[in-house]
């Protein structure tokens, strides 16, 4: 019977693993600075690289928001953010946990 119990028990956490990864990383970023924003970035915080900007050639207007997908495919999820404003002004928001939150109020 022990035997049983250990068996199910361990295939609960087999079958509980895959979905922990597969955590959701699509998150509204809200642009709550009253200056539009430019360009945004999102950057696992075991990286020492922006990437690419993840608006592309769109803005994110003051009082906005955009839903963006912040999966680089690492399994991470703790990211740091960088927002760069139409006036040329740059914020840093460091250490936001993407598979915890569903929206990101960002402000200067």
């Amino acid at each position: 019977m022990q035997y049983r119990v250990i068996a199910a028990a361990a295939a609960l956490v087999l079958l509980a693993a895959p979905a922990a990864r597969a955590e959701n990383r699509e998150v509204v970023i809200v642009n709550k600075t009253g200056t539009d924003i430019a360009e945004f970035y999102a950057s696992n915080v075991g990286t020492n690289d922006w990437e690419e900007d993840i608006l592309g050639v769109d803005v994110l207007p003051s009082g906005e928001r955009v839903t963006v997908n912040i999966d680089d495919g690492s399994g991470a999820c703790k990211f740091d953010f960088r927002a760069v404003f139409a006036d040329g002004d740059e914020a840093v928001k460091g250490n936001v946990n993407v598979c915890e939150i569903e929206t990101f109020n960002f402000t200067q």
